[in-house]
């Protein structure tokens, strides 16, 4: 059977979209790191700000599950994209004014987050409706590739605002940039279903409604074992990938390693970094033009999960030039990773329990993704970064095999089908 088109009118308009909004989110969200570090001075102050936005990613996910299965996610997506695009208008327009306010900034920071939470289930549920059949590899190897687009913006937020001095104008492109993309939002013309198929209400108040449909929500994953283990496996993964951020530290407490190369320490680990972002924009390309057998992907999905822990503990005990190789084969093989396991499971689970699998999966990623900052900060200050880079990578194998390994035979049912 002839393969349907992939960019249709819905597919292109969700893509830009993205492209767009993800833009001036990397922009704004850097701008605002810098104003937060000139402000206040305080590295504490700055982590605590960091903090503020992750905290509601952790809850907001699995509390918006049960009801995006009940309503519209289109409206969700736009009207969130209309709601930022008026904080950061206000935001604009206060720092225009010379006013900056710690208390209220760290407040805009925890509404940032929860927009986001729940943004990403409304998104992420609402995403493969608008693929037609056949194309869930090439769909998500597309939307691999925003985020190393959006990155590629870091450099020019840190220009902007040197060049400007203030954070204020790129507040405004940002203001603009989420409006332009709920406007291109509001024009898709799926029609959505998922809430003819949702639970009678019987009855039920709100609350209470809400409480039996995160249980089936629950219930539901704990009664798919492959869908169980692969949230469990990445939630540890999560865990894991907390050792990245003691890439940067390494580099300026190690600057004389680096000694023979005409750039700070740190400037060097952002080029050296870049490479990571470049091939996860390769591997975008290679998984939209390379089909992937469908009784090999379990497989190989393994080899990359081993393989990524391989490289992570060996790359900086390598000179800087096969550093930057082992950081673009990461990147090949995360998105290699990202698009065998989102394509499988959005191909999986039925679109009338997506929102509450996808809430409770980002809730756990998130957790994992906490937890393991916060171990990789307490034990930085007591052993050095390559010693705990290799032993975080060690357990990550391990993850490996308690949960893919000797969970293969129901992984292998989500991830070894034709999507």
């Amino acid at each position: 059977m002839k393969t349907q088109k992939l960019w249709t009118y819905d597919f292109t308009v969700i893509t830009l979209g993205s492209v767009v909004s993800m833009v001036g989110s990397t922009l704004s969200g850097f701008a605002i790191s810098l104003l937060v570090l000139d402000y206040t001075g305080s590295t504490f102050l700055y982590m605590l700000f960091i903090v503020s936005y992750q905290l509601p990613m952790l809850v907001c996910p699995i509390l918006a599950g049960p009801y995006l299965d009940r309503m519209s996610r289109k409206k969700v997506i736009y009207r969130l994209d209309f709601l930022s695009s008026g904080m950061f208008l206000l935001l604009f327009l206060l720092l225009r004014g010379g006013w900056f306010h710690y208390p209220v900034m760290l407040l805009a920071c925890v509404l940032m987050g929860s927009i986001e939470g729940v943004y990403h289930v409304a998104y992420d549920s609402f995403y493969p409706n608008l693929i037609t059949e056949g194309n869930f590899r090439r769909a998500y190897s597309v939307s691999s590739m925003l985020w190393p687009i959006a990155a590629m913006m870091t450099p020019v937020a840190a220009a902007l605002y040197d060049w400007l001095g203030s954070a204020a104008p790129i507040f405004a492109v940002n203001a603009l940039c989420f409006f332009t993309a709920a406007c291109f939002e509001r024009t898709i013309r799926h029609q959505e279903t998922h809430m003819a198929a949702a639970p009678p209400a019987d009855g039920l108040g709100v609350l209470r409604r809400f409480r039996r449909d995160f249980r089936e929500g629950l219930a539901y994953i704990r009664g798919e074992r492959g869908l169980l283990v692969i949230a469990l496996y990445f939630m540890a993964s999560n865990f894991c990938y907390g050792v990245d951020a003691l890439r940067l530290p390494f580099f300026r407490n190690n600057a004389g390693l680096f000694a023979a190369w005409p750039l700070a320490a740190a400037t060097l680990y952002a080029v050296v970094a870049n490479f990571e972002v470049a091939g996860r924009f390769a591997g975008g390309l290679i998984q939209y033009k390379v089909q992937i057998p469908r009784e090999k992907k379990f497989s190989i999905a393994v080899f990359v999960y081993i393989a990524l822990c391989v490289l992570g503990g060996a790359a900086l005990f390598l000179p800087v030039p096969l550093m930057a190789l082992v950081f673009f084969l990461q990147g090949i093989l995360g998105v290699t990773s990202y698009t065998i396991r989102t394509a499988a499971t959005q191909a999986y689970v039925p679109d009338a329990k997506r929102a509450r699998f996808n809430g409770t999966f980002q809730m756990l990623c998130s957790l994992g993704a906490i937890l393991g900052n916060l171990s990789v900060g307490a034990m930085a200050e007591l052993w050095p970064e390559r010693s705990i880079i290799v032993g975080v990578n060690v357990f990550a194998l391990a993850m490996v095999y308690v949960f893919m390994y000797r969970g293969r035979e129901a992984v292998r049912k989500v991830y070894n089908r034709d999507v």
